[in-house]
């Protein structure tokens, strides 16, 4: 990830800033893209995520630019890591695993930078994702380790909310979702990793509030993949709020989706991280 490559929406100037949402695009997007389209999924009152919570600023990274190894011959574009088969995703996985140990501590300094203009507070930031980016985000979840006590008073993030996802790498435990993002020999040396964590215990995914909705004729990310990624969440202790539609393919459910994903963040994130 370029680091210098964010795109930002900031509260009006006359409302204070009481978080942050760090949202990641998906496969082959951008994020000046991505942050665009948001204002044309909203809830049944016509409110977009960004209208509805006018003190929260919002963060959008962008993927570089990646080859795939599927077909070398195609121009690079932006994914957060590459997938060999988006049929068959157990098919050569391994191609996963380079992306994603570049992209897990990019955002996880990302997460710190934005923590540190809220007095530290990591419960007041909410890391989201659509498509790859949900695949990615959870990658996020998965090699945090634990915060201090005064960064947050649920020992997680204020809600982790991800859309049409997946999970890399899927069948795992929590100890092996971790060694396999492991750097390998000669990779990411020069303290380009933030601290690794290790074992099958996650304070911050306890911590963490959970969110997660796909809708049933998705043709790109089947919903039994996003129902995998709900079911490893919860083994390795996540609280997960799972929301299943019958149409809206793979994209944002408006204006169901639109008005339970608002309802989430006012309960979990509203009505928990504001002292």
């Amino acid at each position: 990830m370029d680091e210098t490559t964010l795109f930002t929406i900031n509260p009006a100037a006359t409302v204070a800033h009481t978080h942050t949402v760090i949202f990641l695009h998906g496969r082959g997007d951008s994020a000046p893209n991505f942050s665009t389209s948001l204002k044309w999924s909203t809830d049944s009152r016509g409110r977009s995520l960004v209208a509805a919570f006018p003190s929260f600023r919002w963060v959008f990274p962008q993927a570089p630019l990646r080859p795939t190894a599927s077909d070398p011959r195609r121009l690079p574009f932006r994914q957060w890591f590459d997938t060999f088969n988006v049929r068959d995703l157990a098919r050569r996985e391994e191609v996963q695993a380079p992306g994603l140990r570049e992209a897990t501590p990019a955002i996880q300094r990302l997460l710190a930078r934005e923590a540190a203009l809220l007095s530290g507070r990591y419960d007041r930031i909410v890391l989201a994702g659509i498509s790859m980016g949900a695949a990615t985000s959870a990658h996020v979840l998965f090699n945090m380790p634990d915060l201090p006590p005064e960064a947050s008073s649920t020992g997680g993030l204020a809600a982790m909310m991800g859309f049409s996802g997946r999970c890399p790498f899927v069948g795992r435990t929590l100890r092996e979702m971790r060694e396999v993002m492991a750097p390998l020999e000669g990779e990411a040396e020069g303290g380009s990793w933030v601290a690794r964590a290790e074992g099958d215990e996650s304070a911050v995914l306890r911590g963490t509030p959970v969110f997660l909705e796909h809708c049933v004729d998705d043709p790109l990310v089947a919903v039994e993949n996003g129902r995998l990624l709900r079911d490893a969440m919860a083994s390795f202790g996540a609280r997960v709020e799972w929301k299943e539609y019958a149409e809206g393919g793979h994209w944002f459910q408006s204006p169901q989706g639109i008005d339970d994903a608002i309802e989430f963040l006012e309960r979990h994130v509203l009505g928990a991280g504001s002292s």
